[in-house]
Order: structure tokens, then C-alpha cells, then sequence
């Protein structure tokens, strides 16, 4: 007899196999118990049937607890009722760890039980599908890159200094030493660039901000890629191609998750159509005036703006060439425009707002010198960085895509960070 996994149930039917599973529910009448079970790769129900155990047997069924911990001897059914498609008739259960007042229970949970129970939160089935979806992007972005011909180039976690500004920074005494979290792995993948041509870099991020939204968490995940000899177009040809190959990849791998998720596949299949809908930063304003926005030029996008814009496409949709005084000073200035810089924004669907920004790179060292003084930071600490554009500089582009961001949009879900397994941390978002 045979050890299986759940998520192969499907290679055994009919057969007699053997699974480690955890109780999450269970139901009983007169001649049949109903448990539902989990083994941490898919969910799925075990049928006890009075008729064919012993009366020990059953009884030891109907009592379970949730949560229990036990292996499940049985045959393996096609059950076309349920999202999984299978379920085992069982014949014997070897109980490992009995457990008793679980204190998330099949009822309806506030999220503030939630994010105080994560740890336990984890073994439901919405953080469940959450992260296995989560798995699958980290798998297709190696993937994509490798693909793509990028080296994987980290970036360190401590930094000496700001690529988006010194107001959002954690600050570390290092050794008498002023050092940070990093906000971007970017000023370090330019260097990378230059040395490898393209290159990206994967790793967690921070903001000394309090987490109140979706949108602003103090920690989260970044994939920044870096290519030299590119303009600003060919990397949106890069940005879109990446996010249509993780939807689909999501597509091909994650259909259960999805399911569990009551996610529309539909739906997701229109954000595999490249190319996506490009629109000036002018545009986008005037069509926001058009639909009665109180906005003017100059002014920063919010969620009502973004929802609008992407949601007038039905497509993910990228915003060029904002105004300089919006974006940081490492940025490209425009070849013709002196208020804005060549920039751009990928806006999601569905609510979801920008999952990327990217934009060309500033090439000029007297330029670069001078923004970063206007932008009340040290030369000194960016000596290196200016360096970059002394020794054979290239045009060159870049991006950034939050991992959550994408992942709240791809699941449609509210609280991604959430089911991170520690409770009481600060990075909570809130509905």
C-alpha cells in the first residue's frame, strides 16, 4: 500500500492508498461520517461508512476533533461534486495527535481573530490558495527571467542610501554608522546592469510607514529588473510580457487554488492578451476630468483615480511620462518636456491600482549631481551611483513590481500580508 499526497489523489483511483492528514470539519448521520481533511497540498473529504468498518471505528470518527492529526487508510473515488474531484472511502484511521478547542472554528471569524491566530490561519483554505498562488509567481518569475537571459543579481538588505527619499527610511545604527532598510534594490541592479547587461534582483523591501491599506505595507516583497542598452519601449515590452506569462503560468498551475478562491478564470485569461493599452500621464488627466475627477495636471493618481483608468480599458494599462515633480530623481528627463520625465506606471484592473513603476534612467552625471542635491541628499553617498555614469554609461530602463501588489489582484483578495504565519506584526492591513 502505497503513501500518497492528496494533490495526487487523482493517479490512485480505485486504488488502496495511505495519506497524513489533519481534520478540518466533520459531519455525521446515522450510517455515514464526513471528514474533511487537509495534508498542506490540496483539501479534500474522507467518507467513513458505518456499513463497511468496525463499530469502534466509526464511533472513533464521529468523535474526532478538528484538527487532529492521523493517517487515513482508504480507497480513492472520483467525486465530481466537489471542487477537488476525488474523495476516499475510508477503511481505517490511525490517530498521531489529538488536539481540542481549536480556536478557529468553521464559523465566521472577524479579521482582527484572524491576523491574532495567523499562525493557526495558515491551515485555512483562503491563506492556503493565497500562498500557493504566491508560490507559483516566485516559480514563473525565475522562470521568466531565466527565459529572458537576466542574471539574478541580490541587492543588499542594508543600505547606505534612499532611492525613493530619506521620509519612509528605517533607520539602523550600523556600528556608529547611518545605514537603513532597504526601500529598492535598484540603484544596485543599475551597477549590475552595467556589468551583466540585464539583471534582477528578488528580495524583501521596507517602508517606515504604518500599514493601513493594501497599498502602503511597511514590508513586502520586490522584483526590480535592470537592463542596459534599453529604452523605456522595449522595457514595456518586458513589463507586459512578464505579467502575461505569471497570469498564465497562475492559469496553468493554480486552477484549484483558484477555484477555492472563487476566482473567474475567465477573467484573468483577457490579462494574457499583449500588447496592453499605453496612454500619456496628459491623457490620463483628461480623461479623469471627462468623468467629473476634481483633478489637475501636477497631481498624484489615488486608488479612485487608477480604479477608473484601468477599469476604462478592462485591461491592466500603462501610464506614460508623469510629472518630474512626482517621481525620483534618478528618472530620465523627457527629450522635449521639461515637467515631466520618461516614466511609466502599469495600472491593474478590478481595483487594484499600480502593481508596477518603472522608467528610463538618467545617463547624465551633472544632472544626476544635481537632483540628488535637490532632493536634500549627501553626493558623498552617492558617489558610487554617480560613478555608474563616468565609466561608459548606456541608456538603460528599469522596473519594479510589487509581489503583493499582484497577488491581491490575482486572488482578488483584501489581507495577502496577513497570512504571513506571525502574529502581532506590524505590517497589517486593515478592510
Amino acid at each position: 500500500m502505497q503513501q500518497i499526497n492528496i494533490i495526487d489523489a487523482k493517479k490512485h483511483v480505485d486504488e488502496k492508498v495511505k495519506i497524513g492528514v489533519w481534520l478540518t470539519n466533520k459531519r455525521s448521520s446515522g450510517k455515514i461520517a464526513f471528514l474533511q481533511l487537509r495534508d498542506g497540498t490540496a483539501f479534500f473529504q474522507g467518507v467513513v461508512l458505518k456499513k463497511n468498518v468496525s463499530e469502534e471505528l466509526f464511533e472513533e470518527a464521529k468523535k474526532l476533533r478538528q484538527e487532529t492529526s492521523m493517517y487515513v487508510i482508504g480507497i480513492i473515488h472520483k467525486d465530481e461534486r466537489s471542487k477537488f474531484g476525488y474523495e476516499m472511502e475510508i477503511e481505517d484511521i490511525q490517530v498521531i495527535s489529538e488536539t481540542e478547542d481549536y480556536p478557529i472554528t468553521p464559523k465566521e471569524h472577524g479579521i482582527e481573530f484572524l491576523l491574532d491566530h495567523r499562525h493557526l490561519w495558515l491551515r485555512s483554505k483562503r491563506p492556503f490558495a493565497v500562498l500557493r498562488i504566491r508560490d507559483e509567481v516566485i516559480r514563473a518569475t525565475y522562470e521568466f527571467f531565466g527565459k529572458e537571459g537576466f542574471v539574478k543579481f541580490d541587492a543588499p538588505i542594508l543600505t547606505g542610501s534612499a532611492p525613493e527619499g530619506t521620509t519612509e527610511l528605517f533607520h539602523i545604527d550600523y556600528f556608529d554608522t547611518n545605514a537603513y532598510l532597504s526601500q529598492s534594490g535598484q540603484l544596485y541592479e543599475e551597477a549590475g546592469a552595467e556589468a551583466f547587461g540585464k539583471v534582477y534582483s528578488f528580495g524583501p523591501t521596507f517602508r517606515a510607514e504604518k500599514s493601513k491599506t493594501r497599498r502602503h505595507l511597511t514590508e513586502f516583497w520586490m522584483i526590480e529588473p535592470e537592463m542596459a542598452f534599453m529604452h523605456q519601449e522595449e522595457s514595456l515590452d518586458i513589463q507586459e510580457r512578464y505579467i502575461a506569462y505569471l497570469v498564465q503560468s497562475v492559469l496553468d498551475h493554480c486552477q484549484y487554488e483558484l477555484s477555492i478562491l472563487d476566482r473567474d478564470v475567465e477573467t484573468l485569461k483577457r490579462y494574457t492578451k499583449v500588447p496592453y493599452p499605453r496612454i500619456s500621464y496628459d491623457e490620463a488627466i483628461e480623461l479623469l476630468q471627462k468623468a467629473d475627477f476634481d483633478i489637475k495636471w501636477g497631481a498624484d493618481f489615488g486608488s479612485p483615480e487608477e480604479t477608473y483608468l484601468a477599469d476604462h480599458f478592462d485591461q491592466p494599462v500603462f501610464v506614460l511620462n508623469y510629472p518630474k515633480a512626482l517621481k525620483p530623481f534618478y528618472m530620465k528627463p523627457h527629450p522635449t518636456r521639461d515637467d515631466v520625465v520618461i516614466c511609466a506606471d502599469l495600472l491593474a484592473p478590478e481595483g487594484y491600482g499600480e502593481i508596477i513603476g518603472g522608467s528610463e534612467r538618467a545617463t547624465d552625471y551633472n544632472y544626476l549631481l544635481e537632483k540628488i542635491k535637490a532632493a536634500g541628499l549627501d553626493p558623498k553617498e552617492y558617489s558610487w551611483y554617480l560613478d555608474l555614469r563616468k565609466y561608459g554609461s548606456v541608456p538603460h530602463s528599469g522596473f519594479g513590481l510589487g509581489l503583493e501588489r499582484i497577488l491581491t489582484w490575482l486572488t482578488l483578495e483584501d489581507h495577502v500580508r496577513e497570512t504571513i504565519p506571525f502574529p502581532r506584526l506590524l505590517n497589517r492591513l486593515h478592510p
